[in-house]
């Protein structure tokens, strides 16, 4: 799975800070691991920990990881490096490195990292309170990383933390991924697909709307996929007829899955926003075929095409790669030609890495490695290109009012708001907490646009924000 598809969680790699009783979780990576952490922290929650405002007062430090690209392992053992100093000091801290560095890595992290107390796998979060004691009880280290089968799997249950009020929430429906696309670790590291039956997944969305969540995000590593009772498009039929919610969006999804069925999803779900995170990797057919992704460049221009007859105005972001092995400079150009034609909204490049027990790994120097200085140019280019489309797109909203869900104050100005639009437009505007509370839709008149998001000033409420039960009453 690419990086998570929404706004700030698009980054490379995220460190997204959740405070807990008795625990500090620095988390990296893709919605999933954000969805993962979340559930560490309820699970935690039982234990009594205590709350931490940082990682020195934490009786637990927990490092969720993520491992789509090898600057994520140089982050994860620069982390620890940091959070080792507290363990030096005399504290009786545990370290706990989670996610998929954890399930590639295995043992041999303790190797790297002998400080670590647990390392343990996605498989194995819903189990972190059983863990954790475990640990404290044996005295000695815990590595648990294998994968559940998948007719034994069990998604965790989530239920709203208490006094949180949240705009969003994310609602995992699948995870793991049967592809076979040659540069990805995420099969290793997160196994076999596994959908969670319908019946819990609306369960789950009733009890964040009830809580006053205005947007869900259903996600998983491929989401069109989805075979839990229904197909992915029944799904989000039957979400969307949630009573109570707002705005509806999902992630991650594979071109070679979009079908009739979610485009007719995309023109007749009112609340199915008009965005879609669709990674296409390279705008090249021959690298395409090396990176086996099951769908040709064509193909994704009229999955493209269709999606906008569905829903015209439609926003689109995606991931590339740039200097896979064996991409020649008319690869490149081929990407910088589909770039054109789509016109994303935004875009989350990167250049190349090897994975651990990847095809592209094993096979790179017989395919041609592309040297770095030629890869960063190339992103750079690329990147360059981008950013001008992005302002440009964005700029078509200078002096129109937009619908934005509040999500808090600026993390740029406290003294500003900040929400996304329903094409997911980052947008930040001047109100207080009292004019544009936490899960308000305010209606904004842009005044300032740039390549990353809209600026303006209030207009109006559209509509408050739900108290808990309202949904149901």
């Amino acid at each position: 799975m690419q990086a998570a598809p929404e706004t700030d969680l698009l980054s490379d790699q995220q460190a997204t800070e959740v405070l807990s009783p008795g625990v500090y979780v620095h988390t990296f990576g893709c919605q999933m691991n954000v969805y993962d952490s979340d559930q560490m922290v309820r699970s935690l929650l039982e234990e009594g920990f205590e709350p931490v405002l940082s990682p020195s007062e934490a009786e637990l430090i927990l490092v969720n990881t993520c491992s789509i690209r090898e600057k994520a392992e140089q982050k994860l053992l620069s982390v620890l490096g940091v959070y080792r100093r507290y363990k030096e000091e005399g504290s009786s801290v545990l370290i706990c490195v989670t996610g998929c560095v954890a399930q590639q890595e295995k043992a041999r992290l303790l190797k790297k990292a002998p400080f670590v107390d647990l390392v343990v796998g996605p498989d194995n979060v819903h189990r972190i309170a059983e863990l954790v004691r475990w640990r404290r009880e044996e005295n000695r280290p815990v590595v648990e990383v294998d994968f559940t089968r998948p007719d034994q799997y069990r998604f965790a249950k989530a239920v709203p933390r208490a006094g949180i009020r949240k705009a969003s929430a994310f609602v995992t429906i699948q995870k793991g991924c049967d592809k076979a696309c040659t540069y990805c670790i995420v099969p290793f590291t997160r196994g076999r697909e596994v959908s969670r039956p319908y019946e819990e997944v609306l369960a789950e969305v009733e009890r964040f709307v009830d809580a006053g969540v205005r947007e869900i995000s259903l996600i998983g590593q491929n989401v069109n996929c989805y075979a839990g009772g229904c197909s992915f498009s029944g799904l989000l039929h039957r979400v969307a007829a949630t009573p109570g919610l707002e705005r509806l969006r999902y992630a991650t999804s594979h071109p070679s899955e979009m079908g009739e069925d979610i485009f007719e999803a995309h023109r007749s779900i009112d609340i199915l926003c008009p965005h879609l995170h669709l990674p296409v990797q390279s705008g090249s057919d021959r690298v395409l075929q090396m990176m086996r992704r099951e769908h040709s460049a064509s193909d994704y221009l009229h999955k493209v095409a269709r999606l906008r007859e569905s829903n015209p105005g439609i926003a689109l972001t995606t991931d590339i790669i740039v200097g896979f092995p064996g991409e020649r400079e008319e690869d490149f150009d081929a990407t910088m030609s589909l770039v054109e034609q789509v016109r994303f909204t935004n875009m989350f490049s990167f250049v190349y890495s090897d994975r651990p027990r990847t095809w592209a790994c094993r096979h790179g120097d017989e395919l041609g490695r592309v040297d770095s200085k030629t890869a960063i140019e190339r992103l750079e280019r690329l990147q360059a290109r981008q950013r001008e489309i992005s302002s440009l797109e964005a700029g078509k909203w200078r002096g129109q009012d937009v619908e934005v869900l509040v999500e808090g104050p600026s993390k740029k100005d406290s003294s500003r708001r900040q929400g996304h639009t329903a094409h997911n437009w980052m947008a930040h505007f001047s109100a207080t907490d009292e004019q544009a509370p936490v899960g308000a839709i305010a209606r904004v008149r842009v005044e300032r646009t740039s390549h990353v998001g809209l600026s303006g000033h209030l207009v109006g409420i559209v509509s408050w924000p739900m108290r808990s039960g309202d949904s149901h009453a």
